[in-house]
């Protein structure tokens, strides 16, 4: 199996890193070598969405330079995923670096995309004995055209039952700085999400986008909702023994 280089973006570095260490679990599980380039920062998302691309490009540069002799790069997140693969080549447009931005943009991987696509490994050998529904963030699902990943993922996890909500891939309302500039409809998009997963009668809802769990959790929160968050690698992770058993199983409002 492939050596592979982890990119953690900066939502899990700074305010859920359990989430990396899962996928850390999980990747050593089923027989990868890791590595992570200490040396990485922020992909250059948030200022390139929102329109600050001179800011943006010198961060997608030296991104290019440190993951440019890894042999394959997963990484926790849909969107960071996304900026890498599909935006690169165009913010790096006419450098010396977009030949090679290209290049890594195709052995650049979401976390569940590398298990299932290029791995070929479904059953990661997790227990998680609770109700689940999938949020189809709009990265992964849009861009990245990731669906059934994460339920192929699912379904193998014993104990879980995976249930489907309503309106699964309408966007939570997160969409990076949409959130502080349009608050009011960031706000009701998440309720209605949050109502979706309430309706089908999920203990947890859970992403491959954790900024996208981090908006629902506050918005469940504030609904005093039981429905809780978790990563897609916090669930895959759970194996059921006490070596690995953490209860409650990380969601992300207790990763904070």
């Amino acid at each position: 199996m492939a050596r592979v280089a982890l990119f953690i973006p900066c939502f899990v570095d700074q305010l859920v890193p359990q989430v990396g260490l899962d996928m850390v679990h999980v990747l050593r599980r089923v027989g990868c070598e890791l590595d992570f380039p200490q040396e990485q920062t922020c992909c250059g998302q948030p200022a390139f969405n929102t329109g600050y691309w001179e800011d943006a490009r010198p961060v997608a540069e030296r991104f290019v330079q440190i993951f440019r002799q890894a042999e394959v790069v997963v990484c926790p997140s849909g969107s960071c995923t996304t900026m890498v693969r599909n935006f690169y080549p165009e913010l790096l447009s006419g450098t010396p670096l977009q030949a090679e931005a290209i290049a890594l943009g195709q052995r650049v991987y979401e976390f569940s995309e590398y298990l299932v696509k290029v791995a070929r490994v479904t059953d990661v050998g997790a227990s998680f004995a609770h109700r689940v529904a999938v949020h189809d963030s709009c990265h992964g699902l849009r861009e990245l055209r990731l669906k059934e990943e994460s339920r192929e993922l699912l379904r193998r996890v014993r104990s879980l039952e995976l249930v489907e909500m309503p309106y699964s891939e309408d966007c939570c309302g997160f969409g990076g700085t949409f959130a502080t500039k349009f608050s009011a409809i960031s706000a009701a998009m998440g309720d209605a999400k949050a109502g979706y997963a309430e309706t089908a009668g999920a203990e947890y809802v859970t992403a491959t986008d954790p900024s996208c769990l981090l908006h629902l959790d506050g918005i469940l929160r504030h609904r005093n909702s039981s429905v809780q968050t978790i990563h897609l690698a916090s669930i895959l992770a759970q194996t059921g023994t006490a070596a690995e058993r953490r209860a409650p199983a990380a969601p992300a409002r207790r990763q904070q």
